[in-house]
């Protein structure tokens, strides 16, 4: 009933906006344009009385400044280091100028739709409203159709909208537009393998501190980790005050039961700890609740996690939105905009209660996304960094590019080398894979992972990294030349093990490759390191990138051999120093709080 008494309010609308022209002040242009990515196709007309839940992101007044405050706030030789903004602040800063407010809402108005009527976030630079297509193609001058990934994937989307000439300097993106970004692991960046380790051996292992005895690197436990980047002695001193968090997607759900056998078998005095989680569901997520069945990729962070970092409290994000999909039973549930939809959420709340470290193991090909709307989530995600908040993506698992879709979208149909975004995003830490021991950059032939890496056509290199890139870059010389933007971002920061970890699934035991395994992993120690950090009275690190790069580089493990194999060739190799096959390498826990002054023989 309640829908029937909403499709009629919206034929109502659609009629009224019809009868209602719009000024002929207002002069449309092509504010966006994006090619449909490799893989989909138009596959009909989107129903008129589909309803979207359309965000409309307004230009801040101020993002050159809350930029230049997280700069100073997270650079180690900088006297405002470690002196984070408030959510207030940060708010004020992103908030938009009155005229951009007074402009959109008279746009608004002159297509009938009532400014009252739309929902604004606290710093009102976002706006959200649900509209059915019909009256949304009014709005943007444009045409949206249903699409389908060869998957199966179904999305409404338009490949181009329009704005009147006076509006285009005063939004910085509408969606859902032209963002065909599908959240998933990385394309399958969880990769389920045979696993015929002897898991009674691995647990009588798990009361060892030697490494050689404590791991199998053909079964990776949290047991095997700690040992491996010298967490294992190390007491938690403040989980009153510190946290970590990580996101599921795609109706992702994290078993408490199967993290629960997890522990017992590899942290037994943690075992309880995975009850205690806190579950947060963004946009009608689905939670645990014994009835929905686990995901390897929720399973495998939470048990990763729980493992490193007990007693630390652990919250998880669960966002809405799971495809395929039906798109003519004017749903308003999958919009597919995963990390809008959850950074959005994140600014919405109390600093205070937001986790120091958040690990995400999803994205996708940068190409899949316009340049606008990846450009203003990685804006977002620098205003959680000025807050103080350390944010860890995944690599990807297709070294630089999938064999099979190494293909540009810039309607040249060149051969190009592909990066992941949010992994290109300057304001995350972006961490690669590492296996076996000594470590080498991650690869699984048979199961086609290698561990991503590549350098953004969207966001251009960042200063802190400079000097370490270029030195790479002169070491390969012309080899590849044309397949990268030799002056974009290069990722990734750094790596961890991301082979054959272990992990409980419905009681029973899976074997998983890939950076989702890596990033929680990495995730884990710097949640520590915070630990260490605010028992000295000190911030925790937030922000990583300047640090890392400027200083904290020192405490990494250099890997020197393997290549990120992709597009049917060799991929970027490893070499000493910063390299895009692996980064810094991966991290020794008592070395980085040597550098940071909270070591054990520290004051």
């Amino acid at each position: 009933m309640f829908l029937v008494s909403l499709l009629l309010a919206a034929l109502v609308t659609v009629q009224s906006v019809i009868a209602s022209p719009v000024r002929s002040g207002f002069e449309y242009t092509i504010k966006e344009s994006h090619h449909v990515p490799l893989k989909w196709s138009r596959v009909g007309n989107s129903h008129p009385f589909h309803l979207l839940k359309l965000s409309i992101g307004l230009t801040p007044n101020n993002f050159g400044l809350l930029e230049q405050h997280l700069h100073q706030v997270s650079d180690p030789s900088h006297h405002r280091y470690g002196k984070h903004l408030s959510q207030q602040e940060v708010h004020d800063l992103l908030s938009p100028s009155d005229d951009t407010t007074e402009l959109i809402e008279e746009w608004l108005s002159e297509n009938d739709i009532d400014p009252s009527h739309c929902q604004y976030n606290a710093a009102r630079d976002w706006i959200t409203l649900t509209l059915p297509v019909a009256q949304v193609e009014r709005l943007l001058h444009t045409k949206y159709s249903v699409y389908q990934h060869q998957d199966g994937t179904k999305l409404v989307r338009t490949t181009q909208w329009s704005l009147p000439r006076s509006l285009h300097d005063h939004v910085t993106t509408i969606q859902p537009t032209t963002a065909f970004l599908r959240a998933n692991p990385k394309g399958e960046t969880v990769l389920t393998v045979p696993t015929e380790v002897d898991l009674d051996q691995l647990t009588a292992a798990a009361n060892s501190s030697s490494l050689n005895r404590v791991c199998n690197f053909a079964g990776m436990t949290t047991t095997c980790l700690r040992t491996l980047y010298n967490t294992v002695n190390y007491a938690v001193q403040s989980s009153s005050k510190n946290q970590i968090g990580f996101t599921n997607y795609l109706g992702q759900v994290s078993s408490r039961a199967d993290a629960k056998l997890y522990l017992q078998n590899f942290r037994p005095q943690a075992a309880n700890s995975s009850y205690a989680i806190n579950q947060i569901s963004v946009n009608n997520g689905p939670l645990d609740n014994a009835t929905i069945g686990a995901g390897i990729e929720g399973n495998l962070d939470l048990e990763t996690i729980l493992g490193m970092v007990f007693p630390t409290p652990v919250t998880l994000y669960s966002t809405g939105g799971t495809p395929p999909f039906d798109p003519d039973t004017f749903t308003t549930t999958n919009t597919n905009e995963p990390y809008l939809t959850w950074v959005l959420y994140m600014r919405e709340q109390d600093s205070n209660t937001i986790p120091n470290v958040i690990s995400t193991s999803y994205g996708d090909d940068e190409q899949t996304v316009p340049e606008p709307y990846a450009r203003t989530v990685c804006n977002q995600f620098a205003a959680l960094g000025a807050q103080g908040i350390s944010l860890f993506f995944s690599s990807g698992d297709y070294g630089v590019g999938a064999n099979d879709s190494c293909i540009s979208n810039d309607g040249q149909n060149r051969t190009a080398f592909l990066p992941a975004f949010p992994a290109s995003c300057p304001y995350v830490t972006t961490v690669g894979g590492t296996r076996d021991y000594p470590e080498v950059v991650a690869y699984d032939v048979q199961n086609g992972y290698a561990s991503g890496s590549g350098f953004s056509n969207y966001f251009t290199r960042p200063s802190w990294q400079a000097v370490a890139v270029e030195r790479y870059l002169d070491t390969i010389g012309d080899q590849f030349r044309g397949m990268y933007n030799t002056v974009g971002r290069a990722y990734p920061d750094l790596a961890a093990q991301s082979y054959r970890y272990l992990v409980f699934v419905d009681a029973g035991v899976r074997s998983v490759d890939g950076t989702s395994c890596a990033t929680p992993t990495v995730a884990s120690i710097f949640s520590l390191v915070n630990d260490a950090l605010i028992a000295k009275g000190k911030p925790p690190m937030g922000w990583l990138n300047p640090w890392l790069y400027q200083q904290g580089f020192t405490a990494f493990t250099d890997i020197v051999n393997g290549s990120s194999i992709g597009c049917n060739g060799a991929g970027f190799t490893a070499a000493e120093g910063w390299d895009v096959a692996s980064g810094f390498g991966t991290p020794d826990f008592e070395k980085i709080l040597d550098i940071l002054s909270v070591g054990s023989g520290s004051s």
